[in-house]
């Protein structure tokens, strides 16, 4: 079994900064992609960025040169750097990945979410 634990989000006002932390545990042997996704309400969960193993990086079009997403391998955690907030980035922010476990089962997982509000 594999666990990811969010931690990050909170209030910020338009145009503020936050960075989201995921850190991923249990019988892990490799992690190949690490991601962000989200969902506001009423609306369906959404990618904003995703991290390979070899650190090839992927974002959403709304989220390009706000964001950045980065990696640690050795501590098995994904990073969110968001900046210029803005009050259409307001959602719960979902950390995932995948890889295989060390009983060398393939898993996918996904963290619990953590909250982000950008308003004034």
């Amino acid at each position: 079994q594999v666990q990811l634990v969010e931690s990050g989000g909170g209030l910020v006002q338009p145009g503020g900064s936050l960075t989201l932390s995921c850190a991923a545990s249990g019988s892990i042997f490799s992690i190949n992609t690490m991601g962000w996704y989200r969902q506001a309400p009423g609306k369906q969960r959404e990618l904003v960025a995703t991290i390979t193993s070899g650190g090839s990086t992927n974002y959403a079009e709304s989220v390009k040169g706000r964001f950045t997403i980065s990696r640690d391998n050795a501590k098995k955690m994904v990073y969110v750097q968001m900046n210029n907030l803005q009050p259409e980035d307001t959602a719960v922010y979902y950390c995932n990945c995948n890889g295989r476990t060390s009983y060398n089962r393939a898993f996918d997982s996904w963290g619990q979410g953590t909250q982000v509000t950008v308003s004034s």
